[in-house]
């Protein structure tokens, strides 16, 4: 049973921007993605008229320039579901490598097969960005996207009980930026702008202030929200 705040679709601040880290939503996404583009694809693990199928080849430099092992080695040498076997090892990495090893896996699939599939980088990227993955695609190679120390911080501030309308503020932007169905950028940009406006009200003790009022204030005060804490 779900609890209270997977129903209404609240995720951890951990979650939110998924860095150094990768569920398993993201990891089946992006499989099935792997799954569009090659596994369930005619003639790629079967091939037609008992040849085999592309993985043998796809699985040949994959042996040989990835995992670095004899290709040999690869599985049911000789038997009819051979292309079937090579996938299962696959799957089996997979499905149990870390996560900076599986973008290794990806990064390493899309550069070879940057010629004949060209949109697969694209494709991918599509998967991340929905997922709110830390990371993306950019000419080839996986590169970050979100700081991570700017979601220590983020996680920081929401971890401070002492200003109240600052956390609210900020938990309501992470709820419109966590709806993965249905994400709300503008209104979470607009709450993240409040959570601003409230601090800056606070450190310069004018509560009724505008964001420029009291931004007006505190430069000519000189107070910081250090000082505050």
């Amino acid at each position: 049973m779900k609890s209270f705040s997977q129903r209404q679709g609240l995720k951890p601040v951990s979650q939110v921007a998924q860095v150094g880290a990768m569920n398993d939503e993201l990891r089946n996404s992006l499989w099935n993605a792997m799954d569009a583009a090659f596994w369930s694809t005619d003639g790629f693990v079967y091939g037609h008229h008992g040849s085999h199928g592309e993985i043998e080849k796809f699985s040949y430099v994959l042996w040989s320039n990835y995992f670095k092992k004899p290709v040999d080695a690869r599985p049911g040498y000789g038997r009819p579901s051979r292309g079937r076997m090579i996938l299962d090892s696959i799957r089996e990495y997979y499905f149990g490598c870390e996560w900076h090893e599986l973008y290794d896996f990806l990064e390493f699939v899309v550069r070879q097969y940057a010629k004949s599939k060209p949109r697969l980088a694209d494709y991918l990227n599509q998967i991340l960005e929905r997922e709110l993955a830390g990371y993306k695609f950019i000419d080839g190679l996986i590169v970050d996207i979100t700081d991570a120390q700017e979601s220590e911080l983020l996680a920081e501030a929401l971890a401070d009980t002492k200003f109240g309308p600052v956390t609210a503020h900020l938990e309501r932007a992470l709820q419109l930026l966590a709806d993965r169905k249905q994400p709300d950028y503008r209104n979470s940009i607009k709450e993240s702008i409040s959570a601003v406006e409230a601090m800056a009200r606070i450190v310069a003790e004018t509560p009724k202030a505008t964001l420029g009022e009291a931004l007006k204030v505190l430069g000519s005060s000189g107070k910081s929200y250090g000082e505050m804490r």
